[in-house]
């Protein structure tokens, strides 16, 4: 089991964090959304809590709460610019179908 970030991804991520002045990593999970059923949630972490899954790539801390876990397992998340538009980009093994828009997916 693995979450990893690119390079791009763990630089953002940790330039973020310095800039924030606190934190301990980057939390990843998934929430009941969209019309395909589940979409992803990212925010900062200022702690760990008691049952998350961690893992480090490139120096960042990744966080996972064990409910998400088997639906984004081996996922990587990548940090892109493309003309004026910049994100983060997912890259999941698990999904099986996106929305259109592709702000969700199911597995």
């Amino acid at each position: 089991m693995a979450i990893t970030l690119t390079e791009n991804a763990a630089r953002h991520v940790a330039n973020f964090i310095a800039k924030r002045g606190k934190g301990v990593g980057l939390r990843i999970g998934v929430r009941t959304s969209g019309c395909s059923g589940m979409a992803y949630k990212l925010e900062f972490a200022d702690e760990v809590a008691g049952d998350d899954v961690r893992f480090a790539s490139h120096g960042v801390t990744v966080l996972v709460d064990p409910k998400s876990l088997p639906y984004i397992d081996g996922m990587e998340l990548d940090y892109t610019r493309e003309g004026l538009n910049e994100g983060f980009k997912f890259s999941n093994p698990n999904v099986k179908n996106q929305c259109g828009c592709g702000e969700s997916f199911g597995v």
